[in-house]
């Protein structure tokens, strides 16, 4: 019996131990105002990890998102707009940091593109239904010698 309540006590002490290894940390960044945090977290969660490619800065757990976290938050309670804050990470990282890029030359096959597609779909779809409305109503049309064959045919059948 007191075996049973070792293994249990241990397998007990290593799931309480990797789950504390797989918490995340949390940032503890006291903004000067709460208007001041509204805007970072707004703007942190606009802004892409550049290691992570798919999460934005709160998300991620990465180092580079943690430091940019913070470079953000100081930055707006430094008075920043965020114009100014989007233009400094956009000038160190790229338009890759933002999930929503501007609307540029560059940029308009993101933009345009998939309404495009949608348009190009739609077009092809009413002329494939075009055609198989127009080609259902015809009915071939067959030789009066087809046509006495066919009777033939059928005569015989019945009989």
């Amino acid at each position: 019996m007191r075996t049973l309540t070792k293994i249990i006590g241990g397998l007990v002490l290593l799931l309480s131990m990797a789950t504390t290894a797989m918490a995340t940390p949390v940032d503890t960044y006291e903004f000067k105002s709460p208007e001041n945090q509204k805007r970072g977290l707004s703007l942190a969660h606009e802004l892409r990890c550049p290691q992570c490619q798919n999460q934005n800065l709160i998300d991620s757990n990465s180092p580079v998102a943690r430091d940019l976290r913070l470079e953000v938050y100081k930055m707006v309670d430094e008075g920043k707009g965020d114009d100014e804050i989007i233009e400094f990470m956009t000038s160190r990282y790229g338009e890759f940091v933002l999930y929503k890029p501007k609307m540029e030359t560059k940029t308009y096959i993101l933009w345009l593109g998939p309404v495009g597609l949608l348009l190009l779909g739609l077009i092809i779809g009413f002329i494939f239904i075009r055609k198989q409305r127009i080609g259902g109503t015809t009915e071939p049309e067959i030789s009066a010698e087809d046509q006495k064959a066919l009777d033939a045919l059928l005569k015989r059948d019945n009989k």
